[in-house]
């Protein structure tokens, strides 16, 4: 590690508290990004295959000029009548299904995921969640009760119950463990009011829903009177490839859609998206305002990044890389035991890997050296799951196979070093 990182670690730890983490053993200083390059304070690139909040690319011009120019002209709030939120509100819900017609804007996925709780809540007379068992909602009090990845050793709150996600290499039961937890909320005496999932169960391992798990979990749950929130925060916005919005996967329309990271690439902005008979009976009880949420100058960047998306042709480059990707992760596969499965959708891949593929035992030792190994040569990934042992590979959606190709090579680099 050099001086100036040393040094900047040493007072980070001074001045910030203690629940904060770094990436990587040896912590990474970027100081500028461009596309899917970010660069240390040498000059030295490293490609980025991790960062699925700069999803058009980091410091995508479009972006940088549309904040630019609304700011040096103005930015005020909701309460004001302004047209760039009614002008980025029909262009953003004419990419959804026709039920789904009115949002609600917000700052952050947490405040997104917050709102839509009180919604079903306020609409369902209900409490009751249900969310996976690794899953990652959100930072406030009320999200961190249903994001059991950010605390493994608090108890699952009483309105909470966990469920399986939709594992199928090591065996699926989602359908099987929703049915159980809303029988488990009914036995308590507890009425539900929401299903959240993230489509693509990314802190879960990543996974896909397949002969319309998505759709029957959601039946079982309105059937229980609950509803149906997609958290779209993570494979939203054409990431998936096939189709604009992760819940698409299967048949299902949303109640909620809740949206974040990439919806302003980089800058805070994000909302909930949903059935405006459902905003109604909300609006009846309580009011909504959020200071910054919908001001013009997030307004101006989430548009940018719709349009950039459109004209750059994103979601289908998100499918073709993706694919491409996914077989050059495969034939390593062929030649590396320690990868065990790959899976996941567009440019949101999962590698799973094992200790020995008898036992499928899970190689949390090994996916961490592959993450740092891969950070030595200038590759950015993670890893997720609840034991770490799956390879979180999500870069920007401008991507190429250039930058897969690098990405694979030393993938297979590190991967020889380890055996």
């Amino acid at each position: 590690m050099n001086p100036d990182t040393t040094q900047l670690l040493a007072r980070r730890q001074q001045a910030l508290g203690a629940s904060y983490r770094l990436f990587y053993e040896e912590p990474f200083a970027p100081v500028r990004g461009e596309g899917v390059w970010l660069y240390d304070q040498h000059g030295t690139p490293y490609l980025d295959a991790y960062n699925n909040v700069a999803s058009i690319g980091h410091c995508h011009p479009a972006v940088v000029q549309a904040i630019a120019e609304q700011s040096a002209q103005l930015n005020t709030h909701t309460r004001y009548l302004h047209p760039s939120i009614v002008d980025y509100a029909e262009d953003l819900l004419s990419e959804f299904p026709a039920p789904l017609n009115n949002l609600t804007m917000t700052c952050t996925g947490s405040e997104a995921n917050d709102l839509a709780l009180r919604i079903a809540q306020c609409v369902t007379g209900g409490t009751g969640v249900l969310v996976t068992r690794w899953a990652y909602h959100g930072v406030s009090s009320v999200l961190a009760q249903l994001s059991p990845s950010l605390a493994t050793s608090l108890p699952t709150a009483p309105h909470v119950r966990l469920v399986d996600a939709p594992d199928a290499y090591r065996g699926n039961t989602f359908v099987h463990s929703v049915k159980s937890a809303l029988a488990d909320l009914q036995a308590h005496g507890i009425r539900p009011a929401a299903l959240l999932v993230d489509g693509i169960f990314s802190s879960d391992g990543v996974f896909s829903p397949v002969n319309g798990e998505l759709a029957q979990a959601a039946q079982l749950m309105r059937e229980a009177g609950g509803l149906y929130i997609a958290d779209e925060v993570q494979p939203g916005f054409g990431r998936t490839g096939a189709q604009r919005w992760g819940f698409q996967c299967d048949t299902v329309i949303p109640d909620l859609v809740t949206l974040g990271k990439p919806m302003g690439n980089g800058h805070p902005v994000a909302g909930v998206v949903g059935r405006s008979e459902l905003f109604d009976v909300f609006g009846r009880q309580q009011r909504y305002f959020n200071t910054y949420g919908g001001n013009p100058v997030s307004c101006k960047a989430a548009q940018a990044v719709l349009n950039v998306l459109r004209e750059e042709n994103l979601q289908a480059n998100a499918q073709t890389i993706g694919e491409y990707l996914r077989h050059g992760l495969r034939t390593l596969a062929a030649r590396y035991p320690a990868i065990g499965d790959v899976r996941g959708q567009g440019l949101f891949i999962g590698v799973e890997l094992i200790d020995s593929p008898a036992t499928r035992a899970p190689a949390t030792q090994i996916t961490t050296a592959v993450v740092n190994g891969m950070r030595r040569r200038q590759v950015l990934i993670s890893a997720t799951g609840p034991r770490g042992n799956v390879l979180k590979i999500r870069p920007p959606l401008v991507f190429n196979r250039e930058h897969a190709d690098l990405l694979l090579e030393r993938l297979d680099a590190t991967l020889t070093d380890l055996h």
